[in-house]
Protein backbone atom coordinates (compact mmCIF):
# COMPACT_ATOMS: atom_id res chain seq x y z
CA UNK A 1 0.00 0.00 0.00
CA UNK A 2 1.21 3.13 -0.96
CA UNK A 3 1.76 6.55 1.31
CA UNK A 4 2.71 10.20 1.24
CA UNK A 5 4.46 11.78 3.88
CA UNK A 6 3.56 15.27 4.03
CA UNK A 7 5.52 18.10 6.69
CA UNK A 8 7.52 14.99 7.12
CA UNK A 9 10.30 16.25 9.61
CA UNK A 10 13.38 13.65 9.64
CA UNK A 11 11.21 10.95 8.95
CA UNK A 12 9.78 9.44 12.31
CA UNK A 13 6.41 8.98 10.58
CA UNK A 14 7.78 8.01 7.59
CA UNK A 15 10.09 5.15 9.61
CA UNK A 16 6.81 3.47 11.65
CA UNK A 17 4.81 3.67 8.64
CA UNK A 18 7.71 1.53 6.52
CA UNK A 19 7.69 -0.97 9.19
CA UNK A 20 4.50 -1.55 9.16
CA UNK A 21 4.95 -2.67 5.59
CA UNK A 22 3.76 0.50 3.54
CA UNK A 23 5.78 2.23 0.67
CA UNK A 24 6.59 5.63 0.94
CA UNK A 25 6.42 6.87 -2.57
CA UNK A 26 7.48 10.75 -1.49
CA UNK A 27 8.40 12.62 1.62
CA UNK A 28 8.09 16.99 1.73
CA UNK A 29 9.07 19.31 4.02
CA UNK A 30 10.75 22.75 4.81
CA UNK A 31 12.99 22.38 6.61
CA UNK A 32 16.28 21.83 4.62
CA UNK A 33 18.16 19.84 8.18
CA UNK A 34 14.87 17.35 8.57
CA UNK A 35 15.50 16.99 4.99
CA UNK A 36 19.05 16.02 5.53
CA UNK A 37 18.42 13.54 8.39
CA UNK A 38 15.39 11.82 6.40
CA UNK A 39 17.61 11.54 3.41
CA UNK A 40 20.76 10.20 5.12
CA UNK A 41 18.75 7.52 6.56
CA UNK A 42 16.19 6.47 3.83
CA UNK A 43 18.11 6.45 0.48
CA UNK A 44 16.45 4.23 -0.98
CA UNK A 45 13.19 6.51 -0.58
CA UNK A 46 13.41 8.39 -4.21
CA UNK A 47 11.45 11.73 -3.52
CA UNK A 48 12.23 13.04 -0.51
CA UNK A 49 12.01 16.33 -1.12
CA UNK A 50 12.87 20.09 0.30
CA UNK A 51 10.06 21.88 -0.35
CA UNK A 52 7.35 24.63 0.68
CA UNK A 53 3.62 23.17 0.36
CA UNK A 54 1.96 26.44 -0.19
CA UNK A 55 4.45 27.20 -3.32
CA UNK A 56 5.03 23.01 -4.38
CA UNK A 57 1.45 22.06 -6.45
CA UNK A 58 0.08 18.65 -5.56
CA UNK A 59 0.04 18.35 -9.20
CA UNK A 60 3.87 18.78 -9.57
CA UNK A 61 4.05 15.47 -7.14
CA UNK A 62 1.97 13.65 -9.02
CA UNK A 63 4.08 14.18 -12.02
CA UNK A 64 7.00 13.56 -10.44
CA UNK A 65 5.93 9.74 -8.49
CA UNK A 66 4.11 8.83 -11.87
CA UNK A 67 0.78 8.62 -10.17
CA UNK A 68 -2.48 10.67 -8.92
CA UNK A 69 -3.83 7.91 -6.64
CA UNK A 70 -2.09 6.90 -3.05
CA UNK A 71 -3.86 4.53 -0.30
CA UNK A 72 -2.77 6.96 2.69
CA UNK A 73 -1.72 10.53 2.96
CA UNK A 74 0.20 10.92 6.34
CA UNK A 75 1.46 14.48 8.04
CA UNK A 76 1.84 16.74 11.22
CA UNK A 77 1.54 20.25 10.23
CA UNK A 78 3.85 22.22 11.98
CA UNK A 79 2.43 22.01 15.83
CA UNK A 80 3.84 25.02 17.34
CA UNK A 81 0.84 27.10 16.79
CA UNK A 82 -1.10 24.55 18.55
CA UNK A 83 0.86 24.65 21.68
CA UNK A 84 -0.53 25.00 24.69
CA UNK A 85 2.96 25.61 26.41
CA UNK A 86 3.95 28.24 24.03
CA UNK A 87 5.00 31.33 26.00
CA UNK A 88 8.66 33.20 24.74
CA UNK A 89 6.89 34.63 21.90
CA UNK A 90 3.09 35.10 22.99
CA UNK A 91 0.25 32.49 23.47
CA UNK A 92 -1.81 30.21 21.58
CA UNK A 93 -5.13 31.18 23.54
CA UNK A 94 -6.22 33.81 25.71
CA UNK A 95 -4.75 37.37 25.73
CA UNK A 96 -1.63 37.06 24.47
CA UNK A 97 -2.66 35.05 21.72
CA UNK A 98 -0.26 35.99 18.42
CA UNK A 99 -1.29 35.66 14.83
CA UNK A 100 0.76 32.24 13.69
CA UNK A 101 0.95 31.42 9.59
CA UNK A 102 1.79 27.66 10.52
CA UNK A 103 -1.73 27.09 11.98
CA UNK A 104 -3.23 27.40 8.44
CA UNK A 105 -0.95 24.50 6.68
CA UNK A 106 -3.41 21.94 7.02
CA UNK A 107 -4.87 23.94 4.42
CA UNK A 108 -2.04 22.88 2.52
CA UNK A 109 -2.07 18.94 3.51
CA UNK A 110 -5.90 19.12 2.31
CA UNK A 111 -4.79 20.22 -1.35
CA UNK A 112 -3.39 17.06 -1.58
CA UNK A 113 -5.89 15.19 0.16
CA UNK A 114 -8.40 16.60 -2.88
CA UNK A 115 -5.82 15.74 -5.49
CA UNK A 116 -4.55 12.31 -4.61
CA UNK A 117 -7.50 11.31 -2.88
CA UNK A 118 -6.45 8.71 -0.61
CA UNK A 119 -8.47 5.84 0.68
CA UNK A 120 -7.44 6.97 4.03
CA UNK A 121 -5.58 10.06 5.59
CA UNK A 122 -3.70 10.45 8.97
CA UNK A 123 -3.16 14.00 10.88
CA UNK A 124 -1.08 13.91 13.99
CA UNK A 125 -0.59 17.24 16.40
CA UNK A 126 -0.75 18.16 19.80
CA UNK A 127 -3.70 18.07 21.78
CA UNK A 128 -3.68 22.22 21.72
CA UNK A 129 -5.04 21.85 18.42
CA UNK A 130 -8.24 21.07 20.50
CA UNK A 131 -8.25 24.77 22.09
CA UNK A 132 -6.20 27.75 20.00
CA UNK A 133 -8.26 30.16 19.05
CA UNK A 134 -10.97 28.98 20.90
CA UNK A 135 -10.99 25.43 18.72
CA UNK A 136 -11.58 27.30 15.72
CA UNK A 137 -9.14 25.38 13.54
CA UNK A 138 -9.89 22.00 15.04
CA UNK A 139 -13.13 22.96 13.77
CA UNK A 140 -12.11 24.06 10.64
CA UNK A 141 -9.33 20.72 9.72
CA UNK A 142 -13.07 18.11 10.33
CA UNK A 143 -15.17 20.62 8.32
CA UNK A 144 -12.43 21.31 5.39
CA UNK A 145 -12.36 17.01 5.41
CA UNK A 146 -16.10 16.02 5.43
CA UNK A 147 -16.29 18.80 2.50
CA UNK A 148 -13.80 16.75 0.69
CA UNK A 149 -15.86 13.60 1.21
CA UNK A 150 -14.16 11.69 3.85
CA UNK A 151 -15.42 10.47 6.82
CA UNK A 152 -13.71 11.80 9.61
CA UNK A 153 -12.78 11.47 13.64
CA UNK A 154 -10.50 12.44 16.31
CA UNK A 155 -8.68 9.91 18.58
CA UNK A 156 -6.22 10.82 21.23
CA UNK A 157 -3.16 8.78 21.90
CA UNK A 158 -1.20 8.44 24.67
CA UNK A 159 2.69 7.86 23.60
CA UNK A 160 3.57 5.63 26.65
CA UNK A 161 0.29 3.19 25.81
CA UNK A 162 2.54 2.01 22.98
CA UNK A 163 6.03 2.18 24.75
CA UNK A 164 7.22 4.98 24.23
CA UNK A 165 9.23 6.18 27.41
CA UNK A 166 7.36 9.85 28.17
CA UNK A 167 4.40 12.07 28.84
CA UNK A 168 3.72 12.53 25.53
CA UNK A 169 -0.17 12.88 23.89
CA UNK A 170 -1.17 13.50 20.54
CA UNK A 171 -4.23 14.46 18.54
CA UNK A 172 -4.93 12.25 15.70
CA UNK A 173 -7.48 13.12 12.96
CA UNK A 174 -7.86 10.16 10.76
CA UNK A 175 -10.55 10.69 7.44
CA UNK A 176 -11.52 7.82 5.05
CA UNK A 177 -13.28 8.33 2.32
CA UNK A 178 -17.12 8.10 2.32
CA UNK A 179 -17.10 5.86 -1.17
CA UNK A 180 -14.57 3.29 0.78
CA UNK A 181 -16.64 0.99 2.86
CA UNK A 182 -15.64 1.01 6.57
CA UNK A 183 -15.14 3.21 9.19
CA UNK A 184 -11.71 3.56 10.82
CA UNK A 185 -12.56 3.74 14.15
CA UNK A 186 -11.25 4.03 17.74
CA UNK A 187 -9.42 0.95 19.37
CA UNK A 188 -8.21 -0.17 15.98
CA UNK A 189 -4.79 1.15 16.61
CA UNK A 190 -2.75 -0.90 19.59
CA UNK A 191 0.47 -1.52 20.43
CA UNK A 192 2.89 -3.31 18.42
CA UNK A 193 5.12 -4.48 21.20
CA UNK A 194 3.98 -5.20 24.92
CA UNK A 195 5.89 -2.30 27.15
CA UNK A 196 3.70 -1.92 29.63
CA UNK A 197 6.00 -0.31 32.42
CA UNK A 198 8.30 1.08 30.74
CA UNK A 199 9.93 4.24 31.67
CA UNK A 200 13.12 6.49 31.09
CA UNK A 201 15.71 4.64 32.60
CA UNK A 202 15.12 1.27 30.31
CA UNK A 203 15.78 3.62 27.39
CA UNK A 204 19.13 5.62 28.42
CA UNK A 205 20.53 3.72 31.64
CA UNK A 206 23.16 1.34 29.34
CA UNK A 207 24.74 4.56 27.71
CA UNK A 208 27.94 5.90 28.42
CA UNK A 209 28.60 8.42 31.24
CA UNK A 210 29.25 11.54 30.36
CA UNK A 211 30.19 15.14 31.61
CA UNK A 212 28.68 18.03 30.56
CA UNK A 213 30.44 18.91 27.30
CA UNK A 214 31.78 15.79 27.28
CA UNK A 215 31.37 13.11 24.74
CA UNK A 216 32.38 12.33 20.82
CA UNK A 217 30.47 11.39 17.93
CA UNK A 218 30.94 8.59 17.17
CA UNK A 219 31.86 6.46 20.24
CA UNK A 220 32.30 3.25 21.16
CA UNK A 221 28.62 1.73 22.56
CA UNK A 222 29.17 -1.79 24.82
CA UNK A 223 26.04 -3.65 24.89
CA UNK A 224 25.14 -4.55 28.85
CA UNK A 225 25.37 -8.16 29.76
CA UNK A 226 21.65 -9.48 30.45
CA UNK A 227 19.51 -9.13 32.94
CA UNK A 228 17.60 -11.14 35.06
CA UNK A 229 14.75 -9.64 37.04
CA UNK A 230 11.54 -8.53 35.22
CA UNK A 231 11.62 -5.34 35.54
CA UNK A 232 14.80 -4.74 33.94
CA UNK A 233 14.19 -7.12 31.24
CA UNK A 234 11.57 -5.04 29.36
CA UNK A 235 14.80 -2.41 29.02
CA UNK A 236 16.47 -4.97 27.10
CA UNK A 237 13.24 -5.97 25.43
CA UNK A 238 13.30 -1.84 24.65
CA UNK A 239 16.81 -1.93 23.53
CA UNK A 240 16.34 -4.85 21.36
CA UNK A 241 13.35 -4.64 19.72
CA UNK A 242 13.03 -0.68 19.43
CA UNK A 243 16.23 0.66 19.32
CA UNK A 244 18.10 -2.19 17.65
CA UNK A 245 20.99 -1.86 19.45
CA UNK A 246 22.74 -5.05 17.67
CA UNK A 247 22.17 -3.29 14.45
CA UNK A 248 24.56 -0.22 15.28
CA UNK A 249 28.41 -1.05 15.79
CA UNK A 250 28.80 3.00 17.16
CA UNK A 251 27.07 5.05 18.72
CA UNK A 252 26.34 8.42 17.10
CA UNK A 253 24.98 11.75 18.63
CA UNK A 254 25.53 11.33 22.18
CA UNK A 255 27.58 14.48 22.98
CA UNK A 256 26.57 16.20 26.23
CA UNK A 257 26.11 20.25 25.85
CA UNK A 258 28.42 22.52 28.25
CA UNK A 259 26.25 24.34 31.12
CA UNK A 260 27.50 27.09 33.22
CA UNK A 261 28.92 26.42 36.62
CA UNK A 262 26.26 27.77 37.48
CA UNK A 263 24.01 25.64 36.30
CA UNK A 264 25.74 22.41 37.01
CA UNK A 265 26.04 23.81 40.82
CA UNK A 266 22.17 23.92 40.72
CA UNK A 267 21.90 20.18 39.33
CA UNK A 268 23.73 18.73 41.99
CA UNK A 269 21.40 20.30 44.22
CA UNK A 270 18.63 18.38 43.09
CA UNK A 271 17.29 15.01 43.85
CA UNK A 272 16.10 12.73 41.51
CA UNK A 273 12.81 13.40 39.78
CA UNK A 274 12.87 17.06 41.18
CA UNK A 275 11.85 20.54 40.18
CA UNK A 276 13.67 23.47 41.26
CA UNK A 277 10.41 24.28 42.88
CA UNK A 278 10.11 21.19 44.74
CA UNK A 279 13.96 21.77 45.69
CA UNK A 280 13.01 25.15 46.57
CA UNK A 281 9.91 24.21 48.75
CA UNK A 282 12.45 21.93 51.10
CA UNK A 283 14.84 25.17 51.90
CA UNK A 284 17.52 24.59 49.01
CA UNK A 285 19.05 27.81 48.10
CA UNK A 286 19.15 27.79 44.20
CA UNK A 287 21.19 30.19 42.47
CA UNK A 288 19.53 31.03 39.24
CA UNK A 289 18.36 34.42 38.50
CA UNK A 290 15.06 33.48 36.69
CA UNK A 291 12.03 34.85 38.30
CA UNK A 292 10.80 32.23 40.72
CA UNK A 293 6.71 32.56 39.83
CA UNK A 294 7.12 32.34 36.36
CA UNK A 295 10.26 29.72 36.42
CA UNK A 296 10.21 27.61 39.55
CA UNK A 297 10.34 24.36 37.47
CA UNK A 298 13.05 26.41 35.22
CA UNK A 299 15.30 22.90 36.34
CA UNK A 300 14.06 19.55 36.54
CA UNK A 301 15.73 16.29 37.08
CA UNK A 302 13.87 13.69 35.21
CA UNK A 303 13.65 10.42 37.49
CA UNK A 304 14.56 6.39 35.85
CA UNK A 305 11.87 5.03 37.44
CA UNK A 306 9.22 7.47 35.90
CA UNK A 307 8.07 8.70 32.58
CA UNK A 308 10.23 11.07 30.79
CA UNK A 309 8.75 14.59 30.41
CA UNK A 310 7.55 15.12 26.57
CA UNK A 311 10.69 15.95 24.36
CA UNK A 312 10.13 18.70 22.16
CA UNK A 313 11.85 20.85 19.73
CA UNK A 314 12.60 23.45 22.69
CA UNK A 315 15.26 21.11 23.68
CA UNK A 316 17.15 22.92 20.79
CA UNK A 317 17.28 26.22 23.45
CA UNK A 318 18.47 24.73 26.39
CA UNK A 319 18.03 21.45 28.08
CA UNK A 320 17.53 22.37 31.74
CA UNK A 321 14.23 20.89 31.76
CA UNK A 322 15.68 17.91 30.93
CA UNK A 323 18.60 17.25 33.19
CA UNK A 324 19.53 13.24 33.62
CA UNK A 325 18.84 10.93 36.30
CA UNK A 326 22.31 10.61 37.73
CA UNK A 327 24.68 12.49 35.59
CA UNK A 328 24.89 16.17 36.47
CA UNK A 329 24.11 17.31 32.67
CA UNK A 330 20.73 17.67 30.52
CA UNK A 331 20.24 14.72 27.85
CA UNK A 332 22.06 13.92 24.94
CA UNK A 333 20.60 13.97 21.25
CA UNK A 334 20.66 10.56 21.18
CA UNK A 335 18.85 10.01 24.68
CA UNK A 336 16.29 12.21 23.44
CA UNK A 337 16.15 10.05 20.11
CA UNK A 338 15.83 6.77 22.06
CA UNK A 339 13.00 8.83 24.47
CA UNK A 340 11.39 8.91 21.32
CA UNK A 341 11.56 5.14 20.06
CA UNK A 342 14.41 5.93 17.31
CA UNK A 343 16.31 2.81 16.67
CA UNK A 344 20.09 3.56 17.57
CA UNK A 345 20.97 3.30 13.61
CA UNK A 346 19.07 6.56 13.08
CA UNK A 347 21.94 8.48 11.88
CA UNK A 348 21.61 12.57 12.98
CA UNK A 349 24.42 14.19 10.88
CA UNK A 350 23.63 17.74 11.26
CA UNK A 351 24.99 20.09 14.43
CA UNK A 352 23.54 19.49 17.76
CA UNK A 353 21.02 22.53 18.05
CA UNK A 354 19.17 21.25 14.55
CA UNK A 355 19.60 17.16 16.15
CA UNK A 356 17.41 18.49 19.41
CA UNK A 357 14.65 20.59 17.20
CA UNK A 358 13.83 17.90 14.27
CA UNK A 359 13.91 15.01 17.43
CA UNK A 360 11.65 16.86 19.15
CA UNK A 361 9.66 17.44 16.36
CA UNK A 362 9.03 14.15 15.42
CA UNK A 363 6.76 11.74 15.67
CA UNK A 364 7.53 8.88 17.80
CA UNK A 365 8.03 5.79 14.96
CA UNK A 366 6.96 3.47 17.64
CA UNK A 367 3.61 5.27 17.46
CA UNK A 368 3.61 5.38 14.21
CA UNK A 369 4.32 1.91 13.18
CA UNK A 370 1.16 1.18 15.25
CA UNK A 371 -1.12 3.20 12.88
CA UNK A 372 0.47 2.09 9.86
CA UNK A 373 -0.35 -1.53 11.07
CA UNK A 374 -4.12 -0.13 12.13
CA UNK A 375 -4.71 1.31 8.73
CA UNK A 376 -3.03 -1.58 6.43
CA UNK A 377 -5.06 -4.02 8.58
CA UNK A 378 -8.25 -1.83 8.08
CA UNK A 379 -7.18 -1.28 4.14
CA UNK A 380 -6.88 -4.96 3.67
CA UNK A 381 -10.12 -6.07 5.10
CA UNK A 382 -11.98 -2.87 3.71
CA UNK A 383 -10.64 -4.02 0.00
CA UNK A 384 -12.26 -7.92 1.32
CA UNK A 385 -15.17 -6.42 2.13
CA UNK A 386 -15.32 -4.28 -1.45
CA UNK A 387 -14.57 -7.40 -3.27
CA UNK A 388 -17.63 -9.57 -1.23
CA UNK A 389 -19.86 -6.48 -1.09
CA UNK A 390 -23.43 -8.03 0.57
CA UNK A 391 -25.64 -5.83 2.25
CA UNK A 392 -25.73 -7.90 5.17
CA UNK A 393 -27.81 -6.15 7.96
CA UNK A 394 -31.37 -6.33 7.36
CA UNK A 395 -33.15 -4.43 6.69
CA UNK A 396 -31.95 -1.11 5.20
CA UNK A 397 -33.63 1.86 3.43
CA UNK A 398 -33.03 1.74 -0.64
CA UNK A 399 -34.59 5.67 -0.77
CA UNK A 400 -34.76 8.52 0.91
CA UNK A 401 -38.18 8.92 1.64
CA UNK A 402 -38.00 5.22 3.49
CA UNK A 403 -35.60 6.52 5.43
CA UNK A 404 -37.24 9.62 6.34
CA UNK A 405 -40.05 7.70 7.09
CA UNK A 406 -38.41 5.16 9.61
CA UNK A 407 -36.63 7.82 11.17
CA UNK A 408 -39.21 10.44 11.98
CA UNK A 409 -41.12 8.55 14.77
CA UNK A 410 -37.73 8.90 17.13
CA UNK A 411 -37.23 12.39 16.79
CA UNK A 412 -39.25 13.96 19.34
CA UNK A 413 -38.78 11.16 22.32
CA UNK A 414 -36.59 12.91 25.16
CA UNK A 415 -33.43 10.26 26.42
CA UNK A 416 -35.24 8.24 28.37
CA UNK A 417 -38.48 7.56 26.06
CA UNK A 418 -35.36 6.54 23.60
CA UNK A 419 -34.30 3.58 25.92
CA UNK A 420 -37.63 2.10 25.31
CA UNK A 421 -37.54 1.64 21.65
CA UNK A 422 -37.99 -1.80 20.54
CA UNK A 423 -34.93 -2.99 19.16
CA UNK A 424 -35.88 -3.42 16.07
CA UNK A 425 -37.25 -0.15 15.16
CA UNK A 426 -34.10 1.34 16.74
CA UNK A 427 -32.14 -0.33 14.66
CA UNK A 428 -33.80 0.56 11.77
CA UNK A 429 -33.43 4.25 12.28
CA UNK A 430 -30.32 4.06 13.17
CA UNK A 431 -29.38 2.57 9.76
CA UNK A 432 -31.51 5.58 8.23
CA UNK A 433 -29.23 8.05 9.58
CA UNK A 434 -25.75 6.21 8.20
CA UNK A 435 -28.06 6.09 4.83
CA UNK A 436 -29.13 9.86 5.21
CA UNK A 437 -25.45 10.86 6.26
CA UNK A 438 -23.08 8.75 4.70
CA UNK A 439 -20.27 11.20 5.90
CA UNK A 440 -20.78 11.06 9.71
CA UNK A 441 -18.60 8.69 11.87
CA UNK A 442 -20.79 7.35 15.17
CA UNK A 443 -17.28 8.19 17.15
CA UNK A 444 -17.74 11.82 16.43
CA UNK A 445 -20.97 11.55 18.25
CA UNK A 446 -19.36 12.46 21.27
CA UNK A 447 -17.40 15.03 20.67
CA UNK A 448 -20.15 17.77 18.94
CA UNK A 449 -18.56 21.02 20.58
CA UNK A 450 -21.12 23.68 21.28
CA UNK A 451 -20.91 25.49 18.13
CA UNK A 452 -24.14 25.21 16.05
CA UNK A 453 -24.99 26.50 12.25
CA UNK A 454 -27.64 26.34 9.46
CA UNK A 455 -25.29 26.52 7.06
CA UNK A 456 -26.86 25.09 3.55
CA UNK A 457 -23.76 23.30 3.23
CA UNK A 458 -23.03 19.18 3.52
CA UNK A 459 -25.97 17.21 3.53
CA UNK A 460 -28.16 17.13 0.16
CA UNK A 461 -31.83 15.44 0.02
CA UNK A 462 -33.63 15.05 -2.63
CA UNK A 463 -37.20 14.04 -0.88
CA UNK A 464 -38.77 16.83 0.75
CA UNK A 465 -37.83 15.39 4.61
CA UNK A 466 -37.93 17.13 8.51
CA UNK A 467 -35.71 20.11 8.13
CA UNK A 468 -34.18 19.07 11.69
CA UNK A 469 -32.63 15.91 10.06
CA UNK A 470 -30.15 18.91 8.29
CA UNK A 471 -30.29 22.13 10.42
CA UNK A 472 -29.14 23.34 12.53
CA UNK A 473 -25.79 20.96 12.85
CA UNK A 474 -23.06 21.35 15.38
CA UNK A 475 -20.27 22.51 13.00
CA UNK A 476 -17.38 20.30 15.19
CA UNK A 477 -19.23 16.87 14.76
CA UNK A 478 -20.85 17.42 11.29
CA UNK A 479 -24.15 15.79 13.45
CA UNK A 480 -27.52 17.75 13.39
CA UNK A 481 -28.63 19.04 16.11
CA UNK A 482 -32.24 16.69 16.07
CA UNK A 483 -29.83 13.41 15.50
CA UNK A 484 -27.64 13.93 18.83
CA UNK A 485 -29.64 12.33 21.54
CA UNK A 486 -30.38 8.99 18.60
CA UNK A 487 -26.71 8.61 18.69
CA UNK A 488 -26.26 9.56 22.48
CA UNK A 489 -28.62 6.31 22.96
CA UNK A 490 -26.98 4.30 20.32
CA UNK A 491 -23.48 4.61 21.64
CA UNK A 492 -25.44 3.69 25.20
CA UNK A 493 -26.74 0.09 23.78
CA UNK A 494 -23.21 -0.32 21.69
CA UNK A 495 -21.44 0.11 25.10
CA UNK A 496 -24.06 -2.63 26.94
CA UNK A 497 -23.34 -5.05 23.85
CA UNK A 498 -27.14 -4.44 22.72
CA UNK A 499 -26.12 -2.97 19.74
CA UNK A 500 -23.04 -5.34 17.58
CA UNK A 501 -20.24 -3.55 16.27
CA UNK A 502 -21.14 -4.13 12.69
CA UNK A 503 -24.41 -2.63 13.84
CA UNK A 504 -23.47 0.11 15.30
CA UNK A 505 -21.26 1.09 12.55
CA UNK A 506 -23.27 0.05 9.90
CA UNK A 507 -21.01 0.17 7.07
CA UNK A 508 -23.18 -1.63 4.54
CA UNK A 509 -26.38 1.40 5.50
CA UNK A 510 -23.50 3.80 4.71
CA UNK A 511 -22.27 1.83 1.33
CA UNK A 512 -26.53 1.76 0.59
CA UNK A 513 -26.74 5.55 1.48
CA UNK A 514 -23.64 6.25 -1.39
CA UNK A 515 -24.50 3.91 -3.56
CA UNK A 516 -28.25 5.94 -3.93
CA UNK A 517 -26.72 8.82 -4.43
CA UNK A 518 -23.59 7.82 -6.69
CA UNK A 519 -24.46 5.74 -9.86
CA UNK A 520 -21.52 4.97 -10.52
CA UNK A 521 -20.62 3.33 -7.31
CA UNK A 522 -23.66 1.45 -7.53
CA UNK A 523 -22.62 0.04 -10.76
CA UNK A 524 -19.58 -0.99 -9.62
CA UNK A 525 -21.14 -2.78 -6.45
CA UNK A 526 -23.58 -4.55 -8.96
CA UNK A 527 -20.97 -5.48 -11.24
CA UNK A 528 -18.84 -7.21 -8.37
CA UNK A 529 -21.76 -8.79 -7.13
CA UNK A 530 -22.49 -10.31 -10.72
CA UNK A 531 -19.38 -11.45 -10.91
CA UNK A 532 -19.09 -13.46 -7.64
CA UNK A 533 -22.04 -14.74 -8.54
CA UNK A 534 -20.66 -16.51 -11.35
Amino acid sequence: MTCIDLFAGCGGFSLGLHRAGLKILAAIDFDPKAVEVYQANFPDHPHVLCEDLTKFAPADLAKLIGTNRVDMIAGGPPCQGFSQVRQRDGANNGERLIHDPRRTLYQQYFKYVDHFRPKLFVMENVLGIRSADGGRHFRDIKTSARRLGYRVHGEVVEATTFGVPQKRRRQLIIGTRIDYPGCFRRGLIVPVLKLEGIALGHAIMDLPVLKAGGGTDPCEYKQPPPLRKKHLQLGEKYRNEVLEIKKSKQLTAHVARPHSERDLRDFAKLKEGETAKQAIDRGVEMEFPYDRGSFSDRYTRQSRAELCSTIVAHLSKDGLMFIHPTQNRSLTPREAARIQSFPDWFQFPIARTHQFRVIGNAVPPLIARAVGQAVTKFLKETQMTTKRIVFALSPLPKTDKIAVSWLAPLLDLNQKQLRTVPSDDFKRAWYAIAFLHTGLHPDEATDHGTETSSAEDGFRCSQVIDQRLVSPYYVRSGWPVALASIAKEAWRRYEKTELAEDEFYCNEAQIAGTCHRDPKLAEKVRSERERLAS
